[in-house]
């Protein structure tokens, strides 16, 4: 399951994986994101708020994961990572080399910190 939350004022989409992301997770955040995205350019930034990274339910899940990345990645300025996942920590380092956001991880107590950060202009 993937719960997220957009903040219209400041563009930011936060998402948070609670269980294995569906293919239908990624539908609801497509719709999200495209309705934010028809009024505006780009989304200032995405925070993943993750414990750890739960995974895909199948391999449809992965493929939609996979296209909302593809889709969206240019309309997206920064991209924060909040967690102390040690799997986790590293996902800025290689998500650099697939989106066009700025990539950042921060620990679980600096979350305000990357609220922050998303906040700041690009």
């Amino acid at each position: 399951m993937l719960e997220h939350q957009l903040d219209e004022n400041d563009g930011i989409l936060i998402v948070r994986p609670s269980g294995a992301l569906t293919a239908e997770d990624f539908a609801k955040l497509t719709r999200v994101a495209d309705a934010y995205l028809a009024r505006n350019d780009a989304l200032a930034g995405v925070m993943i708020d993750a414990d750890a990274f739960p995974g895909w339910e199948n391999f449809a899940a992965l493929l939609s994961h996979l296209k909302f990345v593809r889709e969206h990645h240019r309309r997206v300025k920064k991209l924060a990572v909040v967690s102390d996942s040690a799997v986790l920590e590293i996902m800025p380092r290689i998500a650099a080399h697939f989106v066009n956001a700025e990539p950042r991880h921060f620990p679980t107590a600096a979350r305000a910190a990357a609220l922050d950060w998303l906040r700041q202009a690009a």
